[in-house]
């Protein structure tokens, strides 16, 4: 049993579901009096940092980590996290989007809760594109994403925004997004990475060009939220992220353009792979926790279809409900109604693709990240020569060529490559 007045410590990011999260733990709190919460809430990049350090040194700070469908497996084949098979008779996991939940087990076994799921798509000004005489396709290409952002690009309003931070997760999330969908990818059959191929230099140089062209000035220092900030106080035609970010920039609480967006899927450019990643954002709890059955409780009480009904609730309003991560809520009529969003992002999840991510074969799983240990420090410092770039601090030549070189140095020393 839970003894008297347990503390649970939780790891998370500084993302707006979590954060409300954090103001409702209180209904949690209330019906298990023997728990307190401590929060430690970090920006997305800090959060990576902190928690892999403090499982990897089995430090123990955290009793609860918030991670994503890239470590999950990683960690758990490991040994780094508890399997979650108590979460209680109503918890459902079958419930949980197939998808989804298959990116956070591990033989067999679920190792995290999903909190919310995502994939990518463009969220866009239709009052903007109306007054531009311009008209988005349902699948739109890459091409026309750009000539429409030059189109829209006014004194006031920037054409579109794109991640530009560095960080694996940041902009290096988006860039391999976005080279799948350019025909490119991190490595070929035989772990060799491929940044000196002509596809991640197309890839490259498109988005370079675009954000010069059309994007903020300082597009090299943004990432998630603060593209949702730009996005949500009119100063974006287009955005491509994260499908969370629908919940947000339709709730007039916090944008002042919740009803002149609409939505499309993430561009292509024909080679049958869109722009799209999978991802999910979940709660798990470190190996060698002494406060396993307090943290399932929480991450129960979280994750459930109960906390989207609480959300809701206090809301006003069944769109503002964690997304991504259950059948039920996409097959609820007042979430469907509430939500107009809901079938493209449903759509885009089930459509990415772990296993074939790239229009060429590789031998690694992952849509937006390489489902490897070492991706996460690579990804970081290919993510830092990729801003550098678009900063105009690096030639796109001399980008790639650092990343071809650090990545094949990490490569060639852990063993991948022979």
């Amino acid at each position: 049993m839970a003894g008297a007045a347990e503390t649970l410590t939780i790891a998370t990011v500084n993302n707006g579901d979590m954060v409300r999260m954090q103001k409702l733990s209180e209904d949690f709190t209330k019906a298990n009096p023997d728990i307190t919460l401590n929060w430690v809430t970090l920006e997305e990049n800090a959060l990576r940092e902190k928690v892999t350090t403090d499982i990897a040194t089995k430090a123990g700070q955290f009793d609860i980590l918030t991670i994503g469908t890239y470590e999950v497996p990683i960690w758990a084949k490991k040994g780094w996290l508890v399997s979650l098979d108590k979460l209680g008779d109503g918890y459902d996991t079958n419930d949980l989007i197939k998808p989804i939940r298959d990116g956070l087990t591990y033989e067999g076994k679920l190792y995290a809760a999903p909190f919310y799921g995502e994939s990518s798509m463009i969220m866009y000004r239709k009052d903007l594109f109306e007054k531009a005489g311009l008209k988005m396709p349902d699948s739109p290409t890459w091409d026309f994403v750009a000539d429409a952002a030059k189109k829209l690009k006014t004194a006031d309003t920037y054409g579109i925004c794109l991640r530009g931070k560095a960080g694996w997760g940041e902009n290096m999330a988006f860039l391999t997004a976005m080279s799948n969908s350019f025909g490119a990818r991190w490595f070929d059959e035989k772990w060799v990475p491929q940044f000196d191929q002509p596809e991640w230099k197309a890839t490259l140089t498109f988005y370079v060009n675009l954000l010069k062209e059309a994007g903020p000035p300082d597009a090299s220092s943004n990432g998630f939220n603060e593209n949702l900030t730009l996005f949500n106080q009119g100063k974006c035609a287009m955005w491509i992220d994260a499908t969370v970010a629908a919940g947000f920039v339709t709730d007039p609480k916090q944008s002042t353009v919740s009803d002149k967006v609409a939505f499309a899927l993430a561009p292509n450019t024909g080679l049958g792979k869109n722009a799209n990643w999978l991802w999910a954002w979940s709660l798990a709890v470190p190996a060698g926790s002494q406060k396993v059955e307090a943290a399932e409780k929480f991450i129960a009480w979280a994750t459930s279809k109960d906390y989207s009904a609480l959300v809701a609730k206090v809301e006003g309003n069944w769109a503002a409900a964690p997304p991504g991560t259950r059948t039920s809520l996409y097959n609820n009529p007042d979430y469907q109604k509430a939500a107009p969003f809901a079938k493209l992002t449903l759509d885009s999840i089930m459509s990415a693709d772990p296993t074939h991510p790239t229009v060429k074969p590789v031998p690694y799983v992952g849509v937006q990240f390489v489902a490897i240990p070492e991706f996460q420090g690579m990804g970081t410092s290919v993510g830092q020569q990729f801003s550098s770039a678009l900063a105009g601090s690096a030639s796109i030549d001399d980008a790639l060529a650092a990343a071809q070189k650090l990545v094949t140095r990490t490569m060639t020393k852990a063993g991948y490559i022979k």
